[in-house]
């Protein structure tokens, strides 16, 4: 296959430093700029770095309306991850420009950290780590997952896969989306729930959700009253969905048992109060940043760029 003319960019720091990611898409394209200073990309910078291109792949650089519009030679824009909360979408297509992405890309690698922080949280594998690097020896054994109930709240891609991991540990699963998962719910053998039951009777609640400004603070001070003071939440969508600060003060006046993040409101979140706890797990954004992961995700990125610009060629 001969190599495309087209101008292209990528401004995703991971996947500019990733040699397979490189050499593949250099074997795709004549010419593409790389982010090989691994700068944190946003606002003016953002426009000068993707000006002149025909094509961009982004990550977690946020593409607004006034950024779409001084980019006139900018035809397409392709995803690399899943999430799509960075760009303005409505922006996008009213400027004629074309947005290629794929959905479900890193499910597995989100899931697994996802099932990584039940087993963590429960077994208080933190709790007991910190303690013994202060040289303490204690034994906090923690509960199984098995025979738990666990609730998943949105089952697409992510929550789906969730389901599927989940099999292997006997629980009873709760299921909640907008959608219609009956389907989904009857291969796993799951079962139909609202938001409230959810709250109510689940030992471990976990969020596979987009951000939207409906869903800001989805859960807050009034939810988290709801759940078992025994409970764990666990976050590995997008933050914002949980208010962090009432989330805080849930942990500390042991009114829930543990939680579990991947993502924050402000990232980086190195000062967030939550990490100095010992029933909460933080992590850098890293669910869908495994070495499969990033992969998938590339790869996807770069046939999705092709595709549109060979379809804007015709």
């Amino acid at each position: 296959m001969s190599k495309l003319p087209h101008k292209v960019v990528v401004a995703s720091r991971t996947f500019s430093r990733h040699p397979v990611l490189r050499a593949e898409m250099q074997a795709r394209f004549e010419s593409v700029t790389f982010n090989d200073e691994g700068l944190q990309l946003v606002g003016d910078q953002l426009v000068c770095f993707l000006a002149g291109h025909d094509g961009a792949i982004l990550a977690l650089e946020k593409l607004n309306s006034e950024c779409i519009a001084r980019l006139p030679q900018l035809k397409v824009v392709s995803k690399y991850g899943v999430g799509l909360d960075n760009i303005d979408i409505e922006a996008l297509k009213s400027a004629g420009k074309k947005l290629a992405w794929i959905g479900g890309v890193n499910r597995r690698s989100v899931a697994e950290l996802t099932l990584a922080f039940m087993l963590g949280a429960l077994r208080n594998v933190l709790l007991s780590t910190r303690q013994m690097a202060r040289g303490e020896w204690k034994n906090f054994g923690g509960t199984d997952l098995s025979g738990k109930t666990v609730g998943v709240i949105g089952c697409g891609f992510i929550g789906s896969e969730v389901l599927v991991l989940l099999r292997a540990f006997g629980c009873r699963v709760l299921v909640n989306d907008l959608v219609d998962v009956s389907a989904k719910a009857r291969t796993w053998s799951a079962e139909l729930a609202t938001k409230e039951q959810i709250y109510a009777e689940a030992d471990v609640i976990t969020l596979h959700i987009p951000y939207s400004k409906e869903n800001h603070h989805l859960i807050g001070e009034t939810e988290l009253a709801k759940m078992k003071p025994t409970a764990v939440l666990i976050n590995t969508s997008r933050g914002g969905i949980v208010d962090e600060a009432a989330l805080l003060r849930a942990l500390t006046s042991g009114k829930l048992g543990g939680a579990a993040m991947d993502v924050f409101a402000n990232e980086p979140a190195g000062d967030s109060p939550l990490l100095k706890l010992d029933n909460f797990f933080g992590t850098p954004h890293v669910g869908g940043s495994s070495q499969e992961a990033i992969l998938n995700m590339g790869r996807a990125a770069i046939e999705g760029l092709t595709n549109a610009l060979v379809e804007e060629g015709k």
